[in-house]
């Protein structure tokens, strides 16, 4: 697994050859003015919720490439009315794509879609094969419905949590969020994009390490292997 930092809560993953994008809210973020949506690989999106800051980039980036839009049963629906496809999905169900197994866990957030429309369930994706398991949580409050996740999925490799407060979980709570679903790799997502969630860097690093864990907290535009 590679994965590639695209701000906010917006990254690139390729999976088993597959590259999936998740939540991609790019263009609109200064901070990764460096990214073009135009270079960007994609075969699925995986969108957790209908908030702006999670679909900004989503319809060109599937009218460009084609991708198969993931999410749930509205949000898949409202963009298959733009002559989109997609794979509608809720939540606790689970389906084997041709780069592994998606199960659309439980987020506690809300959704709108960007003309207001109702954006369904917010979720995050837990996806796995035989040798590896990754879990994309997407903006989540921190719940004991975490605590599902090691008991219906394999063992984590990696996570990815939200951790800048205000709209989210902050780092603090994001500790015991990584104990719930007993992954000590985590990668921090939704901080610093804009003034309610910036983070103090070191703060939230110490915080993790204290507690036995390990944030990374990636450049926008840095790939690393999973």
């Amino acid at each position: 697994m590679t994965l590639t930092y695209l701000g906010q809560s917006s990254f690139h993953l390729v999976f088993n050859g597959k590259n999936l994008i998740f939540d991609p809210m790019i263009t609109p973020n200064a901070l990764a003015s460096h990214i073009n949506i135009d270079e960007l690989a994609c075969d699925y999106l995986m969108l957790s919720h209908g908030h702006g800051d999670h679909v900004a980039d989503a319809e060109a980036i599937a009218k460009r490439t084609g991708a198969t839009i993931i999410s749930n049963y509205e949000i898949v629906s409202w963009y298959e009315t733009k002559g989109l496809k997609g794979h509608p999905m809720n939540l606790g169900g689970k389906f084997k794509f041709d780069f592994g197994t998606v199960k659309y866990v439980n987020a506690v957030h809300s959704s709108m879609l960007p003309d207001g429309s109702y954006g369904g369930a917010s979720g995050g994706f837990v996806i796995y094969d035989d040798s590896k398991s990754f879990y994309f949580a997407g903006d989540t409050a921190l719940t004991y419905d975490l605590k599902l996740i090691p008991l219906t999925c394999p063992t984590l490799n990696v996570a990815i949590l939200p951790i800048g407060d205000n709209f989210t979980m902050g780092y603090e709570d994001a500790v015991i969020a990584a104990d719930f679903i007993q992954c000590d790799k985590i990668i921090g997502c939704h901080y610093d994009t804009f003034g309610y969630i910036k983070i103090d860097h070191e703060a939230a690093i110490s915080e993790f390490k204290n507690a036995g864990k390990e944030l990374i907290l990636l450049n926008i535009g840095q790939t690393i292997e999973l």
